[in-house]
């Protein structure tokens, strides 16, 4: 069955993970997706954005996927908006190695906390800086605390330690109180770690899991002990193997921060972080479910159909018994009504009247005398011989008098048939009534679910994948290009963005070019340790030359040199200024003299989309062979633009 929450040691490594990438980053916005599920939207510089995902009682991470949230955001997300909306996130925290995250928060001089319960059914909890409830996604009362606006926060009592405080002597003596059960179980249960961690643990220190307390020896549990240093040590260290596990079907069927011995022989797809394996199970596991709902949704369609069916054969069956009712009282009524002619009838095929003679010999002795209109003769249409019944028509009503019966039992045995009509009239009705309830809840249900499920599993995913949040390379905010020979090319945008360049993102062993004219940016050739061509330098001289101002002025070509970073300070000589975004360039320059000012841009296809590509000739071509060869000339940006597009 797939994973529906995490363990405390995988919040753990979640938290540890979190640690770096949203502390001292700001709440721009907060969404609420659904009655459990909370978005916070953040902003930290030079970073991309970021998503931080909390589910009550489920789970907590970033995510790269754009979902859409309600038109009207529900009471406790504006709540949430109203305190937070531009806060810091300062800390974050797992409380005493439970299912437990603490979010600490500060706007201006006023600190919250968010408590995320991630155990049972979960909450998301509002905390004042004296631990005073604000807000909470559930307002409870239980019997060993409360979730109560303006009452005091309480952690859930618990049994488990903390694995990252217990001693051995600790873990020994904790051990003893379950001692009755498997060494797995008891772990379990001690350090509320989970059974399949607590597997692991075993399995490190070579204990099978299925042996009792007392069938362990001191050793044992010195390598239990160790074992479990040795487990937390992974996220200390950060020393995790972030994978999601797959069944035969290629299903995720569970995502894991380290390598498990359960999974030993499982197959996997390695993911580089933790947030990033849980939030790609969790939009499949999403896509599963709405697999799940479309599957529930063709199985409550056919239940809907087959309701139809027997509600039509009841109304029908219901109909046919009313009529039954009706007919069979009129009959027994007319009976009644016509007795003394009717009885009159029957006399004729009494013992005394039969005399001897056969049943056919009556029967034509009537018929002989209906034949001349005489009574009660003529009210006969036929007989039944083998049943011994005459076939009366009276008023156009048509039944039949058992000619062995007076009047009086044949009028009882309609009315007793009519009886028996109205029993299961009533018996019809009720389960008329079951039927029609039964349809009007399937009803709801089917359309609950296609509310719910609007889109197919296939086109969500499809969706989603359009959507998911692509992360910005760091260079991707600056021009830039890569080589022929596949060095990365990075130039400076404004007097911002060269500094920010230079400072932070050129090596040592990088090379810096300039054109040899003022108004132009840095470009930075990142070798990242490696030998780099002639070729190479040219393309970055070309890159340098075509992002001056020489292209402006509509020149043809453009001296360029380069230069180690070691050469550029902010200093200038003695009373000069260095304005931002300039350097003082100090010892040997090397030029490239007459570099022709051209450029070209191309078009590529990258991740199912086209992409456009831009740099030196060279280089744009080594790439794909669609594209347009640019030189300095009078034609306006947007007019030239589409050009490009034309040509391309």
């Amino acid at each position: 069955m797939p994973k529906k929450d995490f363990s405390s040691f995988e919040i753990a490594v979640i938290i540890q993970e979190l640690k770096n990438k949203i502390t001292k980053s700001r709440i721009n916005k907060i969404y609420q997706y659904d009655k459990k599920t909370v978005v916070l939207k953040l902003h930290k510089k030079d970073n991309p954005q970021i998503r931080l995902v909390m589910e009550a009682g489920k789970r907590i991470h970033l995510t790269s996927y754009l979902l859409n949230p309600p038109k009207i955001p529900p009471n406790f997300c504006m709540i949430l908006r109203k305190y937070l909306n531009g806060a810091w996130i300062e800390k974050i925290e797992q409380f005493e190695f439970e299912r437990i995250v603490l979010l600490y928060l500060r706007k201006k001089n006023e600190n919250w906390k968010i408590i995320l319960e991630l155990f049972g059914e979960g909450n998301i909890i509002l905390l004042d800086e004296a631990n005073k409830i604000l807000q909470a996604l559930i307002f409870k009362k239980m019997r060993d605390r409360n979730i109560i606006r303006n009452e005091i926060y309480q952690f859930p009592p618990t049994n488990s330690k903390n694995p990252y405080r217990i001693s051995q002597d600790e873990l020994i003596q904790g051990l003893t109180q379950t001692s009755n059960i498997e060494i797995v179980r008891s772990i379990a249960r001690l350090l509320g770690i989970g059974g399949l961690y607590s597997e692991e643990i075993l399995y490190r220190a070579n204990i099978k899991k299925n042996i009792l307390y007392k069938d362990l020896k001191y050793s044992d549990f010195e390598a239990i002990f160790l074992s479990i240093q040795d487990l937390l040590s992974t996220i200390k260290d950060s020393k995790i193997n972030p994978r999601l596990i797959l069944d035969k079907k290629n299903q995720f069927i569970d995502v894991i921060p380290i390598e498990l011995y359960r999974y030993k022989t499982s197959k996997f797809e390695p993911e580089k972080t933790f947030n990033e394996a849980i939030d790609e199970f969790f939009i499949k596991d999403t896509i599963k479910e709405k697999t799940s709902s479309a599957e529930k949704t063709n199985k409550l369609q056919k239940n809907l159909e087959q309701i139809d069916r027997i509600i039509d054969e009841q109304k029908n069956y219901l109909e046919s018994q009313k009529k039954a009712i009706n007919l069979n009282k009129n009959i027994g009524d007319i009976i009644y009504s016509q007795s003394n002619i009717l009885q009159l009838l029957l006399d004729l095929f009494s013992p005394r009247k039969r005399s001897g003679k056969n049943w056919t010999t009556l029967f034509k002795e009537v018929f002989n005398a209906k034949k001349k209109a005489k009574m009660p003769e003529k009210l006969v249409e036929s007989f039944d011989s083998e049943h011994l019944l005459a076939n009366i028509k009276i008023n156009n009503l048509k039944f039949s008098l058992n000619l062995r019966k007076n009047i009086f039992e044949n009028a009882a045995e309609y009315y007793d048939i009519s009886k028996k009509a109205r029993q299961k009239s009533e018996g019809a009705f009720s389960a008329l009534q079951l039927s029609l309830k039964k349809r009007e809840d399937l009803r709801k249900k089917l359309q609950k679910n296609m509310d719910s499920f609007k889109t197919e599993p296939e086109q969500i995913l499809v969706e989603l994948e359009k959507r998911k949040i692509k992360t910005k390379r760091w260079y991707e905010k600056f021009r830039w290009f890569k080589t022929s020979d596949g060095f990365l090319v990075v130039a400076g945008k404004d007097s911002i963005s060269n500094e920010v360049l230079i400072k932070k993102h050129t090596d040592g062993k990088d090379l810096v070019f300039h054109a040899d004219i003022i108004g132009a940016p840095f470009v930075v050739l990142k070798l990242e340790e490696k030998v780099v061509s002639e070729r190479s330098l040219l393309e970055a001289s070309e890159f340098a030359a075509a992002l001056s101002r020489s292209w402006r002025e509509g020149a043809a070509s453009s001296d360029v040199y380069w230069v180690t970073p070691n050469q550029l300070s902010k200093s200038g000589p003695s009373g000069e200024y260095v304005p931002k975004g300039g350097f003082m360039v100090y010892g040997k320059r090397n030029w490239m003299r007459n570099v022709p000012l051209k450029l070209a841009i191309g078009v590529i296809h990258e991740d199912s989309n086209l992409t456009f590509i831009g740099g030196p000739i060279s280089a744009i071509k080594a790439l794909t062979k669609y594209y347009v060869i640019l030189i300095p000339g009078e034609m306006k940006g947007k007019e030239l633009i589409k050009m490009v597009i034309l040509s391309l």
